[in-house]
């Protein structure tokens, strides 16, 4: 799990939004308003919300295009049940909350480098549901 978090603000302009994730190096961040996390941002949300349907990403609000409602899993879930939950919802990101609390994120490449057991159960979820994005990921770092 990844434990510092990367945030935005839903009020900020996906512009400010884009250029956290470029300064992080990161693919997604997650939407806050009123010190709770609401959802979340993708490269995905970006190409799909913003570049595809020409939006000006100067004055379109993160809270706009961001996916909702965020899907969020306890720290004590099982790495399995957490996996099959994002083959399930074809997510590859999950926020980890404790109590409203974010604590972390685990991404199903996270998954996916974690150990022998969680290949096998990564490969047959692949093979019965995973969409073309997610079998990427799975056939790139499951060998």
């Amino acid at each position: 799990m990844i434990k510092e978090v990367i945030t935005v603000d839903g009020e900020s302009t996906v512009k400010e939004a884009a250029d956290i994730m470029n300064r992080f190096e990161i693919g997604c961040l997650i939407v806050t308003g009123n010190g709770k996390a609401e959802g979340i941002l993708t490269e995905r949300d970006l190409l799909k919300r913003v570049v595809s349907p020409g939006k000006n990403p100067l004055t379109t609000a993160v809270r706009t295009v961001m996916s909702k409602p965020l899907i969020v899993v306890e720290p004590d879930m099982e790495l399995e049940e957490a996996a099959k939950l994002m083959f399930k919802l074809k997510i590859k990101k999950l926020p980890v909350v404790d109590s409203g609390r974010l604590m972390g994120l685990v991404t199903l490449t996270d998954l996916a480098r974690f150990q022998p057991q969680m290949i096998r159960i990564l490969k047959k979820l692949s093979e019965q549901m995973a969409p073309k994005r997610m079998k990427k990921v799975v056939n790139y770092y499951v060998v």
